[in-house]
């Protein structure tokens, strides 16, 4: 699979594509991230790639030329999709990270900057925008990292144990129920006596009822979803 990342400043990338599961995948071939800066697609002696925006307002925004010259200058997979990192995108989540590994042999990610992006980059050259949620960074390259990994660790090869991608926060709607490790004792608080009893069945039970009950008190929203994917109703 491959990453094609759009940034001004590649360096951003240096430690974490050379770091953990992400570097090791990228390593094996698993991935391939390639990084291109805009500034070497400009045509003027100081490679402005930002302009004032039509009408006034507050800051700049990224001109239109570079971008697209940068995006139309990469090699052409299929399926691929161009995606802006933007807080005006479908928010990042487990599902998306899952369709995105699954379905795509090239994801293009355009780091924004500034006050945004011409919107002929995002009517013309985008075909999906998507945000870590609703604040606002000092760059783009934050959540295309983010998207990154969560893609990457998806295949096949990057995890370890494969099977402990399905037994965590989100892969069945739930957030992940409580672990302990020895000491079974420590500072008065004990490891449940059901994780100690070498009954996998009553674990679990446990860990299920663990998973419902912490989603139900921390995210209610999930837990709303969750049981309408049931069909569960409660009384």
């Amino acid at each position: 699979m491959r990453f094609d990342i759009i940034t001004l400043f590649p360096d951003f990338f240096t430690s974490p594509l050379q770091s953990g599961l992400l570097g090791k995948a990228l390593e094996k071939g698993i991935a391939e991230v390639n990084l291109v800066n805009p500034r070497d697609f400009t045509q003027d002696k100081h490679h402005r790639v930002d302009d004032e925006p039509y009408g006034g307002g507050v800051g700049m925004l990224l001109k239109p030329e570079p971008l697209f010259a940068a995006v139309e200058s990469l090699p052409q997979l299929s399926p691929r999709e161009t995606i802006l990192l933007s807080p005006q995108g479908e928010p990042l989540g487990q599902s998306l990270l899952e369709e995105l590994a699954g379905g795509y042999e090239q994801l293009i990610l355009l780091c924004g900057h500034y006050e945004g992006v011409d919107e002929r980059v995002r009517s013309h050259l985008v075909t999906r925008e998507v945000s870590l949620g609703d604040f606002i960074l000092t760059c783009g390259e934050i959540p295309a990292l983010t998207l990154l990994n969560g893609v990457v660790r998806l295949k096949p090869g990057t995890v370890g144990k494969e099977a402990s991608l399905k037994a965590e926060s989100f892969a069945d709607g739930l957030l992940d129920y409580p672990q302990y490790t020895r000491p079974a004792h420590f500072r008065g608080w004990p490891v449940p006596d059901v994780l100690r009893s070498g009954n996998h069945a009553a674990i679990e039970q446990w860990r299920q009822e663990q998973q419902q009950q912490r989603t139900r008190d921390r995210r209610p929203d999930l837990w709303e979803q969750w049981q309408k994917e049931k069909g569960i109703v409660e009384s």
